[in-house]
C-alpha cells in the first residue's frame, strides 16, 4: 500500500505539487491524471524519491521512505518513462537484467527470468542481442516494461509509458498491459493526460489542476459526479464518449428486455464490456443492426439478446433517473 500525505514541492518559490493526499491499496492501480504542468509527474517522481518532496510524508507498506536509502528503495519498485529511457549501449537481455544484476542476482536466475520476461511482453528470443536502435518504438515500449518487472517488484510507477507511441500501436500496447496476469496484483501508480487511457487502465483516478487534487475516484464518479467546475470541464469536450465509455452493459440489463435471436450471425458480448466499445465494434461490423448477445463475465451462459438501439435507449433511461 502507498499512502501520501499533504506532498508538496516548490522549485524556486513556484509550488508544483499543493498538499496532496492519496492512498493506493494494494493490487490497486491509481492514475494521477490532468493537463501538463499539473503537479501529476513530480507527484510520481516523489514515489521514488527521485525528487525529494518539500514537506509532507510517503508511507510504504508501513514504511517512511525518508527512512530508505534511496538506490534501495528504487530496487524495490518497477518505473516505466514515456521515453523509455533504454540505455543505447545496451542489449536487450543486458536492459532487462539491470536491476537483477543490482540486487545480485546469480546469472542462472538472471537469464531464466529474462526468458521468462521476453515471452511476457511478446518478444523473440532473437531480440535479446539487439540494441535499442534496432527496434520499433512498440518494440522499445516493451523492453522498457520487462526491465521494470525483471525484479517482480510489488508497486510499478508508470510515467506516460505509451505516450511516445503512434495511436494504432499506443491502442494494441494498452490492451497487450492491461491482459498481462503478472500485474494484476501489482500496485501501479500511473501518469497520463489521456482521459481514455485512464479509464482503460485505472481503478481510481486522481484528478489534479495547478499542483492540487481536484477530484479523486472511480472513473464513472468523475464522469457523473464532477465535485466542482474544473471537474466538470475537464471532461466537457468528450462527455458523451466518456460517459458511454464508463458504462458498462451490465448496468443497462435492468433496463432490457431480451427477445428471440433472428439473425444467423450474432456478435456476442461480456456483461463487463462497456457500451462505448460495443457500439464501435458492431458499426465497424456488417452486424450493425443486427441483434447482439450478452453472456456473462466468464462468457460461460447467455442472459440476453438486444440491439444497439435498446442499448442507447436503456442508456438514456438510466442516464435520466441518475439527474432525478
Amino acid at each position: 500500500m502507498i499512502k501520501a500525505s499533504n506532498l508538496t514541492k516548490t522549485f524556486d518559490g513556484s509550488t508544483a505539487v499543493d498538499n496532496v493526499s492519496f492512498s493506493v491499496e494494494c493490487g490497486e492501480t491509481l492514475v494521477l491524471l490532468g493537463t501538463s504542468g499539473c503537479g501529476k509527474t513530480t507527484t510520481l517522481k516523489m514515489i521514488n524519491r527521485l525528487i525529494e518532496p518539500t514537506s509532507g510524508k510517503l508511507v510504504i507498506e508501513g514504511k517512511d521512505i525518508q527512512e530508505q536509502k534511496p538506490e534501495n528503495l528504487r530496487k524495490q519498485i518497477g518505473y516505466v518513462i514515456q521515453n523509455i529511457g533504454l540505455f543505447p549501449h545496451y542489449t536487450v537481455e543486458q536492459s532487462i537484467a539491470i536491476v537483477p544484476n543490482l540486487l545480485n542476482w546469480d546469472k542462472k536466475r538472471i537469464a531464466k527470468r529474462t526468458l521468462e520476461l521476453m515471452e511476457l511482453v511478446g518478444l523473440p528470443l532473437e531480440y535479446l542481442q539487439r540494441h535499442p536502435n534496432e527496434l520499433s518504438g512498440g518494440q522499445q515500449q516493451r523492453v522498457g516494461l520487462a526491465r521494470a518487472l525483471a525484479a517482480d517488484p510489488s508497486i510499478v510507477l508508470l510515467d506516460e509509458p505509451f505516450g511516445a507511441l503512434d495511436p494504432i500501436t499506443r491502442r494494441q500496447i494498452q490492451e497487450e498491459f492491461k491482459n498481462l496476469e503478472t500485474l494484476l496484483h501489482k500496485t501501479m501508480v500511473l501518469v497520463t493526460h489521456d482521459v481514455f487511457e485512464a479509464i482503460d487502465l485505472g481503478d481510481r483516478i486522481c484528478l489534479m489542476d495547478r499542483g492540487k487534487v481536484q477530484q479523486m475516484g472511480t472513473a464513472k464518479e468523475l464522469i457523473f459526479s464532477p465535485e466542482n467546475e474544473f471537474s466538470k470541464s475537464f471532461f466537457q469536450a468528450k462527455r458523451f464518449q466518456l460517459e458511454l465509455k464508463v458504462t458498462k452493459l451490465k448496468d443497462l440489463l435492468p433496463e432490457i428486455q431480451s427477445h428471440d435471436i433472428k439473425d444467423k450471425d450474432v456478435k456476442t458480448f461480456s456483461t463487463d464490456d462497456n457500451l462505448l466499445d460495443v457500439l464501435e465494434t458492431m458499426e465497424k461490423s456488417s452486424l450493425k443492426n443486427s441483434t447482439l448477445q450478452i453472456q456473462d463475465s466468464s462468457f460461460q451462459s447467455p442472459i440476453l439478446n438486444t440491439t444497439c438501439e435498446e442499448l442507447l435507449s436503456a442508456f438514456y433511461k438510466i442516464k435520466s433517473k441518475q439527474k432525478c
